[in-house]
């Protein structure tokens, strides 16, 4: 049973380019079903989450995070009786937009596209589900709800104020000013409760398996999580009902405890800040201009000190920074390449570039093409096309 403040399918702002309904799905469902179904989502498989794509094959990608974001989703809409499919179908979506090598490609873009309208990953997804996916006669893009798109913008809270202007305090990123131009977000408001459940997710996921990745890499050990808070005494709970525990074991057991404890604290303050605000609708919570699915104040602080923890021995270890360096040189010096020589992009990009009256239109389409690279292609095209060596992974694994 469905929350009054839960969205609606049948409730549906709809769709850009009008469309039958489906017989069989809900709006929502079409939606997730079109996500899952196109080639950015695909190439998520060989894009980075932290590691290189290619540095181990235990390491999260950008598709086994966007599905464990997709089920924490599910999960905590499900039990906030919120509608689980527009939870999953956002969380699904939410990555789209990231290029090759994570944030330090998303850095190197940001910084080579500042003359030419900037570069956001959330602003990059809407522009692939609304215009770089070509597969429908009927329209560019993949016709997504009103509902989805709102999240996939705004899942993180607004965008603008009220007068429309970035809250980032840069220019608003193009590719969303597009996309909003055409459909309306309402990007100064918060998103549906929906939404929030994807963003929230997104953080669970994150937590919980850079944890995993880093003691898997070797850049800290079990001792030094003993020494946090939360995975602390997650560690000494296991140590307790389970002494002797293989290591494997009592790795796996301390972080599914980790995961559990977000999760509950995600649901506990839902419910205490959803049950007395008397919401009838989905909008009731837009209306409400705060986030309402959040971790406690407690629980944030605490996850503050593992993010710092993460931050000074996983992110910013010497081979990660050794790694970043490399790859950013590949991002950078592939766009220079193409605005070089754009005749050397695929056949199937020639017909924008023909179309392109300006230096910035040429940026943004090469920006198209190289942030919707996989690493792996990246670093195959920068060694074919530049006669380098190919980026040496740092890890042995």
């Amino acid at each position: 049973m469905l929350k009054p403040y839960a969205t609606l399918p049948e409730q549906s702002r709809g769709r850009l380019h009008a469309e039958a309904m489906s017989t069989f799905r809900s709006p929502f469902q079409r939606d997730r079903d079109r996500i899952i179904h196109s080639s950015a989502f695909r190439r998520l498989k060989h894009k980075t989450q932290v590691f290189i794509e290619h540095e181990g094959d235990y390491y999260r990608t950008r598709l086994t995070h966007s599905i464990e974001v997709a089920q924490v989703a599910r999960t905590l809409a499900s039990a906030l009786g919120l509608n689980t499919d527009l939870a999953e179908a956002i969380a699904l979506a939410h990555d789209l937009g990231h290029p090759p090598f994570g944030h330090t490609g998303e850095d190197a873009l940001c910084d080579l596209m500042a003359p030419h309208g900037g570069f956001d990953h959330n602003a990059q997804a809407l522009r692939i589900v609304t215009r770089l996916e070509r597969h429908y006669a009927d329209f560019d893009g993949l016709n997504l709800t009103w509902e989805t798109l709102e999240g996939i913008a705004k899942h993180n809270g607004p965008v603008t104020d009220t007068q429309g202007r970035a809250l980032s305090g840069a220019a608003l990123p193009y590719a969303l000013a597009e996309c909003n131009a055409a459909f309306d977000l309402h990007l100064a408001g918060y998103a549906s409760a929906e939404a929030q459940v994807a963003a929230i997710a997104d953080d669970i996921a994150y937590n919980h398996h850079d944890l995993h990745d880093g003691l898997r890499s070797g850049l800290f050990t079990e001792d030094d999580l003993m020494e946090l808070p939360i995975t602390g005494p997650a560690f000494a709970e296991v140590d307790r009902l389970y002494p002797g525990l293989e290591p494997m074991r009592r790795r796996h057991e301390a972080l599914r405890r980790v995961f559990g404890v977000m999760v509950e604290d995600v649901l506990l303050v839902a419910g205490t800040r959803l049950g007395p605000a008397n919401l009838a609708s989905a909008q009731d919570i837009r209306d409400l201009r705060l986030k309402i699915i959040r971790f406690s104040d407690r629980l944030f602080r605490e996850l503050k000190v593992i993010r710092q923890f993460l931050f000074h021995r996983m992110y910013r270890a010497p081979s990660v920074v050794k790694m970043r360096a490399q790859v950013t040189g590949v991002v950078r010096e592939l766009f220079a390449l193409f605005m070089a020589q754009p005749e050397l992009l695929p056949d199937e990009w020639r017909r924008d570039v023909e179309a392109a009256r300006s230096e910035t239109q040429l940026a943004r389409i090469i920006t198209d093409y190289v942030s919707g690279m996989t690493d792996r292609f990246a670093i195959q095209e920068h060694a074919r096309l530049l006669k380098r060596s190919p980026v040496a992974s740092v890890w042995r694994t």
